[in-house]
């Protein structure tokens, strides 16, 4: 639990995380524009019931977009979504599980767009 915390601050506030722990060194964030807004919380459940279920995940995070404001933040997206592994191994074999390909085939003809962004943090 503390790791999903640890990664949400890290992922959202953009900075170091508490005590300088990094929650993880492949980090894989994926930010969805659905087609309907409102699918957003059956996504965020399905995904919170599928991913952190996968071998080799040490820390998730899935929210709504949060919107406070502030001009030169992205608001064009409904649903975030951050998955970190300890090696590049995991990462590849997350891919192909089937609770992920599962989760795609599932939720691909509900999104507009979707943006992947991978991050490796090699810092201990």
């Amino acid at each position: 639990m503390r790791r999903m915390i640890v990664a949400a601050a890290v992922w959202l506030g953009g900075c170091a995380s508490i005590r300088g722990e990094r929650p993880a060194e492949m980090n894989h964030v994926v930010l969805f524009k659905l087609k309907l807004a409102e699918d957003a919380a059956a996504l965020i459940a399905d995904s919170d019931a599928s991913l952190p279920r996968i071998p080799g995940v040490v820390s998730y995070f899935a929210g709504r977009h949060l919107d406070v404001g502030r001009a030169n933040v992205e608001k064009d997206y409904d649903v975030g979504l951050y998955v970190g592994f300890d090696t590049e191994a995991s990462y590849r074999a997350y891919l192909d599980h089937p609770l992920h390909t599962e989760l795609v085939t599932r939720w691909r003809p509900k999104w507009e767009w979707i943006r992947i962004y991978d991050v490796r943090d090699p810092t201990p």
